[in-house]
């Protein structure tokens, strides 16, 4: 959002012009507005909400970032979430907003909604968990019987469509509910009416199960080219429906969150978060950094004898602990990815090693003879630094890249997350054991 904007409507805010507020407010979609109530404190964003609509409120509060509507949430009471937001939400997206509250809160904005069918759906819904597809999907969705003929199919759909803002499939179900197809709106302009559903549906839609992972249904949405698909339980009946934006929505987070741990960052943090917020997210891994380094220098300690009697080795100590690192953050880099799209799986994890071997050995290759061909140069063919330099970058090179592709693998069979295996967990290791390898060539070659 530009500045001169936010200065525009935090001045109005403090005049307290609610018609030239309202008037702005009007003409802007609901993500901009909610863009402009992450910027507000939560006093400023409440302003901003009493001059909107429900429905318009609704569709804000769902676009927030979630730390900040987590704020405005907290000095609202159950009632007003309930029935100015709750209300006018679908099930998917009102589950996201209670799913943060506390346990007395919930049961107190549960209990605040009008409607008892949705209220029961939520607390159906909030038992599954979060990162399944019972926990994302939401219960709004057209549903026809099989049997119906097309008439009574057509009265059935424009019944259950008023309540609902986006039509993305008409599913078909039988009559003990469960899916069997999914209804093409063309047909129900093209078919005779004597017909059918179960005669003009497609038959074995994609669908997931409710405890199916939310990876994988992205990678479903993804790959037939779904804007939605369907949910159902362990007998196949129907339960509900999950669009490609929850999905989308799910999958950003869960990115930012492996890039964040990747870079070292023990929980989520955002920009505008405090000082305390930052400084614990960040400190673990610099101690852990710390300790390595230490250790580093301990075992550099105990071999002054080495670095008296070749001085130049010292000169490569930085060479050694940057390639190990590099080339263990680039094969850790890789298996990660490959876990994430299921490109690649843990049972292949002898098969992986192998093929990283056979790309670690020709890099391995090709850069100890340039460091070799350089050192031959500089010091000659009898100088210790000649050889003990190429064969310890050839020996960590090795190592880092078997290691980096063995350590994400174990950790995903241990069900632990493997993104945490790019970010210094791997550099600190390499750094630690290139060293002991440098030292210990270095020694059985002088």
């Amino acid at each position: 959002m530009k500045e001169e904007d936010l200065e525009h409507i935090k001045a109005l805010i403090e005049q307290k012009d609610a018609e030239r507020l309202k008037a702005i407010l009007n003409e802007w979609h609901p993500a901009d507005i909610a863009e402009l109530c992450n910027e507000l404190n939560a006093e400023d964003a409440r302003y901003i909400y009493l001059l909107l609509d429900n429905e318009k409120a609704a569709d804000v509060l769902i676009e927030m970032d979630e730390d900040a509507r987590n704020d405005f949430l907290n000095i609202l009471p159950s009632e007003v979430i309930a029935k100015r937001f709750v209300d006018n939400m679908d099930t998917d997206d009102a589950v996201e907003i209670i799913r943060n509250m506390d346990d007395e809160k919930q049961q107190e904005v549960l209990q605040q909604i009008d409607d008892v069918d949705q209220a029961g759906d939520i607390v159906d819904l909030l038992k599954y968990d979060e990162d399944t597809a019972g926990g994302l999907m939401g219960t709004e969705m057209v549903v026809v019987n099989e049997n119906w003929s097309m008439p009574e199919c057509l009265r059935e759909m424009r019944q259950q469509a008023e309540d609902m803002d986006e039509i993305y499939y008409v599913y078909v179900v039988d009559d003990d509910q469960r899916l069997q197809g999914v209804f093409p709106l063309k047909k129900m302009i093209t078919s005779p009416s004597v017909s059918k559903v179960k005669h003009v549906m497609k038959k074995d839609p994609v669908s997931v199960m409710e405890d199916t992972p939310i990876d994988e249904v992205a990678q479903l949405i993804e790959k037939y080219d779904l804007v939605a698909i369907p949910v159902v339980d362990s007998i196949g009946r129907l339960v509900g429906r999950i669009t490609v934006d929850d999905v989308m929505d799910e999958i950003r987070e869960r990115g930012n969150r492996d890039y964040q741990l990747a870079s070292g960052l023990s929980q989520d943090v955002e920009t505008d978060d405090n000082v305390f917020q930052q400084t614990k997210a960040r400190l673990p891994w610099l101690i852990i950094g710390m300790l390595g380094g230490i250790g580093n220098s301990m075992i550099l300690g105990n071999f002054d004898s080495t670095f008296a009697a070749h001085p130049e080795m010292a000169l490569y100590i930085p060479l050694i602990g940057g390639t190990g690192g590099n080339v263990g953050t680039q094969s850790s880099a890789i298996v990660v990815q490959g876990l994430a799209n299921h490109s690649l799986h843990s049972e292949n994890t002898f098969k992986q090693v192998v093929k990283e071997s056979v790309v670690a050995l020709i890099n391995a290759t090709i850069i100890s003879m340039l460091v070799y061909v350089y050192n031959f140069i500089r010091y000659g063919a009898q100088e210790t630094v000649s050889y003990s330099v190429s064969l310890s970058l050839f020996t960590v090179v090795m190592f880092a890249s078997i290691f980096g592709t063995l350590v994400p693998m174990t950790l995903e069979k241990l069900k632990i997350d493997p993104a945490i295996a790019t970010g210094p967990f791997i550099q600190i290791t390499n750094d630690i054991i290139g060293m002991l390898l440098y030292m210990g060539i270095t020694v059985a070659l002088a």
